[in-house]
């Protein structure tokens, strides 16, 4: 049976506390993996894909980022970041895995991002050389430099005029505004993400989930992105430490496959010497809760066997 429990722990930015889950195998673990989420959403949504993994013989932990879940410090949270978040983001993720890490020593350490999550652990990779056994990346791109620089031409000017907290409609449009356009039959404007409907309602129907984020996050966002593109950084990476990169091939926001593509290319222009990839058929955004999310399920837990060696 998997133990589940939950806890906190402060966050780097002085003033909140981390809520995470953790959850514990039957028997001898093989392995921990931390679960990085995306933007606008919260790690209770990845309890199905937690209990899999520990099912299967693995230590599962993951949080909610700051002004996420159940880590936000009021609803008026939910969403908004003040200066410099990303990097405080970061560092909550780093602050869990050592206490993590040093709960079970001795064990390989995964760590899987999704979405923004994916951009965050990238970071990680970055800014941490060690700790680390594997990541896989899952609904990530690699958007390009003129796109970048104008996000950020627009949050600073969002940010000038209403300030850090305003939830911009117009940023929010412009983010995730045309994701719904390469679909011929759309129901919701979150159809992007799964083409499982029950998904999409429970998505829409959530509390902590599909809100505008604030300016000051888009705008931290958009200075993450641009670091984990600089070739100079992604160089910095540790060569040898194996990367999946998963997503649907229709996942707008890794341009259906091209995006991904191209950020994989990048790891091995880095130099990066075990990098391998898996574009699903018509998957959308959330692989983890597409139709066929047995089978992606099923090849996630046999690429962190094959890194354990069992």
């Amino acid at each position: 049976m998997v133990r589940v429990s939950e806890s906190r722990f402060p966050s780097s930015d002085g003033k909140s506390q981390i809520y995470f889950r953790e959850y514990l195998p039957a028997g001898e673990a093989k392995a921990i993996v931390q679960i990085v989420h995306g933007i606008a959403e919260h790690i209770v949504r990845y309890d199905p894909f937690a209990r899999f993994l520990a099912e299967n013989g693995y230590i599962v932990v993951g949080g909610d980022h700051l002004g996420h879940g159940r880590s936000a410090r009021s609803e008026a949270d939910l969403g908004c970041w003040s200066d410099r978040c990303w990097e405080k983001v970061v560092q909550d993720i780093h602050s869990l895995h050592d206490a993590t890490a040093a709960k079970f020593p001795g064990k390989p350490y995964f760590l899987f991002g999704h979405s923004m999550g994916s951009f965050l652990v990238r970071t990680y990779m970055i800014r941490y050389r060690t700790g680390l056994d594997g990541v896989v990346l899952s609904g990530t791109g690699q958007q390009g430099k003129a796109l970048l620089a104008g996000g950020r031409l627009m949050c600073r000017a969002e940010i000038r005029k209403h300030g850090r907290d305003f939830r911009s409609p117009l940023l929010n449009k412009l983010a995730f505004g045309k994701y719904n356009d390469g679909f011929e039959y759309v129901r919701t404007a979150s159809d992007w993400i799964s083409r499982d409907e029950a998904v999409v309602d429970a998505y829409l129907a959530d509390p902590l989930c599909g809100y505008v984020p604030s300016a000051g996050l888009f705008r931290d966002m958009m200075d993450g992105l641009e670091f984990i593109t600089n070739r100079k950084n992604v160089a910095r990476m540790k060569k040898d430490l194996p990367v999946y990169f998963m997503s649907g091939d229709r996942d707008p926001v890794g341009e259906n496959g091209r995006g991904v593509i191209r950020a994989y290319k990048s790891f091995l222009r880095a130099g990066m010497t075990d990098v391998t990839m898996k574009l699903y058929h018509e998957g959308r955004h959330e692989m983890l809760n597409e139709l066929n999310r047995d089978e992606v399920y099923r090849d996630v837990l046999s690429w962190f066997n094959s890194k354990t060696g069992l």
